[in-house]
């Protein structure tokens, strides 16, 4: 079944945290952070949603990246239950893909329930003060990607980010497979 994540808090501090890259170093958010603004998005190698649009999180994470957004995409799926989601198959896919944009492990899940992660994709977008302004989809794709031509939501709204400090007032919701927890 799909999940839908709340709507934007504005403002909500980015919470801070450090974990482990596909490229074998380790990242925090200060060495995430852009100086105009940072993308934090939960993905994983699974979920047909973020599968669907990956060419479009690769391109969009590129472009944002030129405009000074720093991006980071976080797997913290249960990899046990899930092992396409293992940390092996996530540096496969990075690799594959060729990411510009560390691709961090959440093992103990953490960081996901700090941002209050609630589907793959969940995209947090934050201005130059780490106040979030965006949490809204990529663009109107589902399990299969929209047309070529569609608005990028993400895109968008990350730009006017960079350019002003503040996201856009009115978002849609990504939609995804829910993340997989752990049994407590």
């Amino acid at each position: 079944m799909a999940a839908i994540p709340p709507v934007c808090d504005f403002g909500w501090k980015a919470p801070d945290f450090t974990l482990p890259a596909t490229d074998g170093k380790s990242y925090s958010l200060a060495d995430i952070r852009g100086p105009r603004g940072t993308l934090i998005m939960f993905i994983c190698n699974h979920c047909p949603y973020v599968l669907a649009v990956m060419d479009r999180i690769v391109r969009d994470a590129r472009d944002l990246q030129e405009l000074g957004i720093g991006v980071a995409a976080i797997s913290a799926n249960d990899a046990e239950a899930y092992p396409e989601d293992s940390f092996d198959r996530m540096k496969e896919m990075a690799q594959q893909r060729g990411f510009s944009f560390p691709y961090l492990y959440d093992e103990s899940q953490q960081v996901a329930r700090a941002y209050d992660a609630v589907c793959t994709p969940d995209f947090f977008g934050f201005n130059a003060a780490d106040e979030l302004q965006y949490r809204g989809r990529l663009d109107e794709s589902r399990k299969e990607a929209a047309p070529p031509d569609v608005r990028r939501d993400l895109f968008e709204a990350m730009k006017q980010v960079a350019e002003t400090g503040r996201g856009p007032r009115e978002q849609t919701p990504s939609m995804g497979c829910s993340i997989k927890w752990k049994a407590a």
